[in-house]
């Protein structure tokens, strides 16, 4: 695999929903393996909900508290496949 996309969200649902469907996109044009990795630091806007419905395809990772950006970070970098990490805001 080329490419982890790691994106930590905490109640920013709209953005999240935007950043995926953009990174999506750019891994089909630039015809790289990738995977998208979500850490969700519980958020209470339906975002973990959301990436499940919608990007199926989606790693999630719905923390039950919120760890904090680093620590959510380092959980998904554990978790990645690719040769390279890339960490992504949502906003």
């Amino acid at each position: 695999m080329d490419l982890s996309i790691v994106i930590v969200s905490y109640n920013v649902k709209e953005f999240l929903r935007g950043a995926i469907a953009s990174v999506r996109r750019s891994l089909d044009v630039g015809g790289l393996d990738g995977e998208i990795l979500v850490v969700d630091n519980d958020s209470s806007d339906g975002s973990a909900a959301m990436v499940s419905t919608e990007f199926p395809e989606v790693r999630l990772f719905a923390s039950p508290e919120n760890v904090g950006f680093g620590r959510a970070n380092n959980l998904a970098m554990k978790e990645s496949k690719g040769d390279y990490i890339l960490l992504l805001n949502p906003d």
